[in-house]
């Protein structure tokens, strides 16, 4: 779960001028790819773009042209806040630190789809002093992250397209259950940095895919993580990350809303599904974490 400390409420007034200079440093205009620079609540580039920092705490760089998708729903970030402050993640968090524990060369810390940010907060909470940036496309999502930790800056962007950050701003980059876009978080990674990929196994919460309707894991993965990623990095370590999980009823629906499922989830048919299962349920989390540099 997010650290106590990192839940104070924030908003442009309490934001912190220290942290989002230091933050905009990092950063890059969607438009013209200038730096950005801080000016009051507001981010500038030398061209002139301007992008203001929300209420909430998050800023938008979302570049013209199509619109990005909404990202996840209020429902879908609620249920995802409500699992992870319930520890049933807690172990992968705890892989993400190990990792990061190898990280020393200058930079920032990148979060690719960062949710909720609870990922991100315990990794800066072992790497003090260190800046981190989450990316989302989630309004809701980005609500909730600028809120998660005081050295989390929230941004609004595309990952699957080019990032609105210079090139080798980043000594660690976590990309957890998100999209990849290979030849952008090569671009984004200092020499020496590195990538923490953290995907399902196909034992992933194998017991509930069938009676809850879950999507279930690709087996081709590996195969994808390779052509998305072997060409500019290298794999320097590959580890199966297992334990076992007893979910109630609210905690299986909050499970199923949080992730893919939880686009096509009817709360209805879905609160008959859990209904239909014992009081608790035993299920798998397996999990891969790999790190390329």
């Amino acid at each position: 779960a997010v650290p106590a400390r990192g839940r104070a409420a924030r908003d442009v007034s309490g934001l912190s001028p220290a942290l989002l200079a230091d933050v905009a440093r990092y950063l890059r205009c969607p438009h013209c790819a200038a730096e950005l620079a801080l000016d009051g609540a507001v981010m500038r580039c030398a061209a002139g773009h301007s992008f203001d920092v929300a209420r909430q705490g998050y800023v938008s760089l979302l570049p013209g042209g199509p619109r990005a998708g909404s990202g996840d729903s209020a429902a879908m970030v609620a249920a995802r806040e409500s699992f992870t402050a319930a520890g049933h993640l807690d172990p992968l968090a705890d892989a993400l630190v190990d990792a990061a524990a190898g990280v020393e060369d200058p930079g920032c810390v990148i979060d690719l789809g960062a949710g909720t940010g609870w990922q991100l907060a315990r990794v800066l909470d072992a790497l003090p002093g260190r800046p981190g940036i989450a990316l989302d496309v989630s309004r809701p999502a980005l609500q909730r992250v600028a809120r998660a930790h005081p050295r989390i800056g929230a941004v609004r962007a595309d990952i699957w397209k080019t990032l609105p950050l210079r090139s080798g701003a980043a000594a660690l980059v976590l990309n957890v259950f998100a999209p990849r876009n290979g030849e952008e978080i090569a671009r984004v990674m200092a020499s020496g940095a590195l990538l923490a990929v953290v995907t399902p196994t196909p034992r992933h919460l194998e017991q509930l895919t069938g009676p809850l309707g879950m999507l279930s894991v690709d087996s081709r993965k590996p195969e994808r993580l390779e052509r998305e990623l072997g060409e500019r990095l290298e794999l320097q370590s590959s580890k199966e990350h297992e334990w076992r999980m007893w979910l109630a009823a609210d905690e299986l629906e909050a499970l199923v809303m949080m992730g893919p499922s939880g686009f096509h989830a009817e709360p209805d048919e879905l609160r008959a599904r859990v209904e239909a299962l014992p009081e608790r349920v035993e299920a798998s989390a397996s999990v891969k974490l790999s790190m390329w540099r």
